[in-house]
């Protein structure tokens, strides 16, 4: 939920820090280009800035077409597919600075990176995010809720989209949430801007993790933190969207992060009563195809590591 944005402190930390523009990349040689293209334009008005691509050892050349692209981006290569927030963890080892962090499938609108900084640059402020807008002008719904028995629930029995617009569910779905700025609990790791300040206070970011649910955990660690995360719709940016809801092993990562996620910071019974709510709401949706199935199982089974769905043929 977006809170009033009378809550968020307007002390400054002084002169703006230097800026990184981190993008994680794997197999991302069809996207990169339109975000590169759209750096220059996003990034005006910010004179310290250096752009930084990771790349997770992709197989079409994304590395070898970011080193050739105009911006001239530093090229971190991993030389294995080490996942998102190990990627974040090498190119936060080079600088410390403002970090923003782009998935490779998003385009910056004009000045969209400024109204970040600004807020990043407030004493209380950890995170600052954008507004997303899918290719078809819509508001793509980024900001969540804390997961817990009421939103797993909700999402199971009523589906994501109506349990969202009731308030129920994990997603923040009413539009007019969309529209003002505020403090959130947490948004998708999509667009992130992370302050140098809370960067040297949570420190990295978990990458046992591999991807999925890494960004929900460190903006839990920035608010346990001290720090807040402000939403800033004056900030915007397309987004072109993932693969994870229709791929069957990225869905099945996706529920089994969010119930390592859970488990974390609660014990085994509510655990089990999560655990079950997912999958839940899976069986109901099982004829809807395999990511579906796939994702039951990851919830009824024990949770494995991510190189478990990552390498495990699909039937």
């Amino acid at each position: 939920m977006v809170r009033n944005q009378q809550k968020i402190g307007s002390k400054r930390v002084g002169k703006p820090c230097p800026l990184s523009v981190v993008v994680v990349t794997f197999n991302s040689a069809s996207a990169l280009p339109a975000l590169l293209d759209s750096l220059p334009a996003g990034l005006k008005g910010i004179d310290d800035v250096r752009v930084i691509v990771v790349d997770n050892e992709s197989v079409d050349d994304t590395a070898g077409l970011a080193e050739s692209h105009p911006v001239r981006p530093a090229v971190i290569r991993m030389g294995r597919n080490a996942g998102y927030a190990a990627a974040i963890n090498a190119a936060g080892s080079t600088t410390d600075s403002d970090m923003l962090i782009l998935n490779p499938d998003l385009r910056l609108y004009p000045g969209a990176v400024r109204p970040l900084v600004e807020r990043a640059a407030t004493a209380s402020v950890g995170i600052a995010v954008p507004r997303n807008f899918r290719e078809d002008g819509t508001t793509d719904p980024t900001l969540r809720r804390e997961p817990s028995l009421c939103t797993a629930w909700a999402d199971a029995v009523l589906g994501g989209t109506l349990a969202a617009g009731l308030g129920w569910g994990e997603i923040v779905g009413q539009s007019n949430s969309y529209d003002r700025s505020g403090l959130i609990e947490w948004a998708t790791g999509s667009a992130l801007l992370v302050s140098a300040k809370a960067r040297r206070v949570v420190g990295d970011w978990d990458e046992s993790f591999f991807l999925y649910s890494e960004e929900v955990d460190y903006q839990r660690r920035v608010r346990e933190a001290g720090f807040d995360i402000v939403y800033e719709p004056r900030s915007q940016v397309t987004h072109t969207g993932g693969g994870s809801g229709t791929d069957p092993r990225l869905f099945a990562l996706l529920t089994a992060n969010r119930i390592r996620y859970y488990r974390r910071h609660h014990g085994v019974l509510p655990t089990s009563l999560f655990r079950l709510g997912i999958a839940f709401g899976q069986a109901l949706r099982c004829w809807r195809g395999s990511a579906h199935r796939a994702a039951l199982q990851s919830a009824v089974m024990p949770l494995r590591p991510a190189s478990y769905f990552l390498t495990k043929r699909q039937s």
